[in-house]
């Protein structure tokens, strides 16, 4: 039996090291906003040594956290083998803001955190954890790479220092050490790799009379085949060219809002829609602003984002890697009335959803599986070439979490951009609130504040159709149809 233990990167984690240039890092972030309370020390500070000691305790349960890559020769694949160097303090960073810190000092601080690539050599993740902020406050910036998560255990990850109560003191038991395993040698990873790629057809027919069991043999074929067909049609159809596109440069700037989930789904039920839909549609009116202001023609413009779909099985939700799929919606920039680019959002999403559209994203990674080196280039160019920027929603607990007692008051995740998409929007639901994170290139979006604005006008746009706002009408509103509306229907 092999004494050397490693793990392999799948196809789509593996994708997001493709998608990586020097100017597009490629990791998923956070910032998280605390209460000071009982992590206060007495000179003012944070006590960044109980986090260090937490972070410890629990490393046993995050492996990826103790592991770097490494490739197999030949084949060019990655794969993760335990840091034999491993140092926490490295992964763990402390700093303070010039006090009292607000939020232009912290947003400045996490903009210039966010667009500096992980380093390779070492394990893909960092925490910063910020002291200084005005009202008794500090803040964590987190940093884990694309490749190891998605963003719903991207959630899970960054909560697990985390507790439902204040009273909650620490982690109990002993701390088990880190002992690296042994890694394999060169040639044992490409014995290892031609023994796997040999029984690979096996595999995937397994895999086939797996699916024509579970769905009928016609049912799966047809539906499986329309949904790789529609994903690659997109390649032939590109993006338009918008003032949100085009050569990134290497710096970042980032913002965050929040808005109530309660009026949220206010709006959701009185516009019979879905909370992502609503999402969609709040963003297209921001977006729709921020082109009006670059003189630019909405009804000129294919404007298109990719919602990520979380694929992942109930029974694997504590694994790492990535299970996510991708949705590519349309959104109707030209449209003037918000009632009009909701429906248009939402007959949209209710046909994505009954075609099954999803399955092409899965079928195309099931495909680079069989030759990874070949597909993956492809695979990239796919990802960012039909769209203009990314949306993507992933549900939180709605309870407040603590940290040792210090309360967090908001989580605002952050999405990386893409190869020539300047702009990326990324929510969390946490404790009532949608929490917006917005990740900009520092170029192409100088007015980042000003589209953060345009965000709340657009979701109070919404709100004044729903009735929320007091106004009058919204009933005779929700009840005439739209030209848009009855074309997509």
């Amino acid at each position: 039996m092999s004494h050397y233990k490693y793990d392999r990167l799948s196809a789509q984690d593996a994708s997001f090291l493709v998608f990586e240039t020097p100017n597009a890092p490629m990791h998923v972030a956070g910032t998280q906003i605390f209460e000071a309370g009982p992590m206060k020390t007495a000179d003012g500070g944070i006590d960044i040594e109980r986090i260090r000691e937490a972070t410890r305790a629990v490393l046993h349960l995050v492996p990826r956290y103790c592991q770097k890559l490494a490739w197999i020769p030949y084949f060019d694949h990655p794969v993760w083998v335990d840091d034999r160097d491993f140092n926490l303090d490295y992964h763990i960073r402390h700093t303070s803001l010039p006090r009292p810190g607000g939020k232009a000092e912290l947003r400045g601080l996490v903009s210039r955190v966010i667009g500096q690539r992980l380093d390779r050599s070492r394990p893909l993740w960092e925490t910063w954890v910020v002291e200084g902020l005005e009202g008794d406050r500090f803040a964590l910036i987190t940093k884990i790479h694309h490749c190891m998560i998605d963003g719903q255990t991207g959630v899970d990850l960054s909560h697990i220092l985390l507790s439902a109560t204040p009273e909650s003191t620490g982690f109990d038991g002993e701390t088990p050490p880190f002992i690296p395993r042994p890694a394999p040698r060169p040639r044992d990873l490409v014995f290892d790799e031609v023994m796997r790629r040999s029984i690979l057809p096996m595999r995937a027919a397994n895999s086939l009379q797996s699916i024509v069991r579970r769905e009928g043999a016609y049912q799966s074929i047809a539906t499986r085949g329309r949904a790789l067909a529609e994903m690659l049609g997109w390649l032939f159809n590109a993006r338009s060219d918008t003032p949100l596109n085009g050569a990134l440069s290497p710096h970042r700037r980032f913002d965050w809002l929040s808005t109530s989930l309660d009026e949220t789904k206010a709006v959701r039920r009185a516009l019979d829609c879905t909370i992502n839909d609503v999402v969609l549609a709040v963003a297209t009116g921001a977006i729709r602003e921020f082109l009006l202001r670059r003189h630019v023609r909405p009804e000129r413009i294919k404007f298109r984002v990719s919602a990520p779909v979380n694929v992942r099985a109930s029974d694997d939700d504590r694994r790492f890697g990535n299970r996510v799929s991708s949705w590519i919606v349309e959104l109707p920039v030209d449209a003037g009335d918000p009632l009009e680019r909701i429906r248009h959002i939402s007959a949209q999403t209710r046909q994505l959803k009954e075609s099954r559209a999803a399955l092409g994203v899965e079928m195309m990674m099931a495909a680079t599986e069989l030759a990874p080196r070949l597909l993956l280039p492809f695979v990239a160019r796919a990802s960012s070439l039909p769209i203009n920027m990314v949306v993507t929603n992933v549900p939180g607990p709605q309870f407040p979490l603590y940290m040792f007692g210090a309360r967090m008051e908001a989580s605002y995740p952050l999405v990386p951009l893409l190869e020539g998409t300047g702009l990326g929007i990324a929510l969390l639901s946490y404790d009532g609130k949608l929490c917006w994170g917005v990740n900009a290139d520092y170029a192409m979006v100088p007015d980042l504040a000003a589209f953060c604005a345009g965000i709340e006008r657009s979701f109070a746009q919404l709100k004044d159709l729903a009735g929320l706002t007091g106004s009058q009408g919204s009933i005779a509103i929700l009840t005439q149809p739209s030209a848009r509306a009855a074309k997509t229907s």
